[in-house]
């Protein structure tokens, strides 16, 4: 039997209808009332926000060619501000698709993946040659093996925790560095530091440790007043010197899963008779 022949009828209709879509256009079979329908078209207002996260990933790739480090290390900051909310409003709205979650990944890959690696590499680590390239290399091959296990896990892992540091906070380390240093003399002791910090966020994101997602605050219901004070605390705190308090916030987040598990493990290991 040919492969034509296994071609079921279904199979078959729905392949006559595709050809005869404009072109461009997208079908998607999605879930309603516990049955599988296809649905044309993509939702426009949480792909915008992703399409905005990718263009400041891109802006920052163009910016640090021309030397404009600091407008490319707040271009990334500012992709991890749309990221965050593109996810946060498709559930909101209840526009999730299988478009959007892929679509969203390989915006993560340039802004979050790409882009750090190219900034940390056109700032410091191109003085040190083929070393330098190998490591902001390391970076962004991590950050597509992170975001691919990530798509492959989505439907059995916990979703209050991820696996491994997200590709986001491993950017802010990246962009924070470059940013809070921009202006410094790039010495060989800079530049081996700089590779260190990019080869180490890149292997933080393909570990096996698990970090905190923040997946489980509803921004819908009540909190209490103090919280909204806490914000406000938090936006004064980093109006006040911006790139070294988020460096330290992304260090922090990146830190408190090694330490989390090494916590677990001397507990674990101080039960055990």
């Amino acid at each position: 039997m040919t492969e034509q022949e296994n071609v079921t009828p279904i199979e078959e209709a729905k392949a006559d209808e595709d050809s005869l879509l404009p072109l461009g256009e997208h079908v998607e079979e999605v879930s309603e009332n516990g049955r599988q329908v296809r649905r044309r078209g993509v939702y426009l207002l949480p792909n915008l926000f992703t399409t905005a996260a990718m263009f400041c990933g891109f802006y920052a790739i163009i910016a640090s060619i021309n030397g404009k480090f600091e407008a490319a290390a707040i271009a990334i900051f500012f992709a991890m501000f749309f990221d965050g909310l593109d996810g946060r409003i498709a559930r909101l709205t209840n526009t999730q698709s299988a478009f959007g979650m892929e679509y969203d990944s390989l915006s993560d890959m340039v802004s979050f993946g790409v882009a750090p690696a190219l900034v940390s590499f056109n700032w410091a680590l191109h003085s040190l040659g083929k070393v330098g390239w190998s490591a902001a290399f390391i970076y962004a091959t991590c950050a597509a093996l992170r975001l691919a296990r990530f798509n492959t896990q989505v439907e059995t892992t916990d979703k209050n925790y991820f696996t491994g540091l997200a590709s986001p906070p491993a950017a802010a380390i990246i962009a924070g560095t470059v940013w809070l240093g921009q202006e410094a003399e790039i010495t060989l002791m800079l530049a081996i530091f700089m590779a260190i910090a990019t080869v180490a966020a890149g292997i933080l994101m393909v570990t096996n440790i698990r970090y905190y997602s923040f997946k489980g605050i509803d921004f819908k219901g009540r909190v209490p007043f103090a919280m909204i004070f806490a914000a406000v605390f938090l936006f004064a705190l980093v109006l006040i010197n911006p790139p070294f308090i988020l460096l330290c916030m992304a260090m922090t987040y990146a830190l408190s899963g090694p330490v989390y598990s090494l916590w677990c493990h001397l507990r674990g290991a101080k039960n055990t008779p």
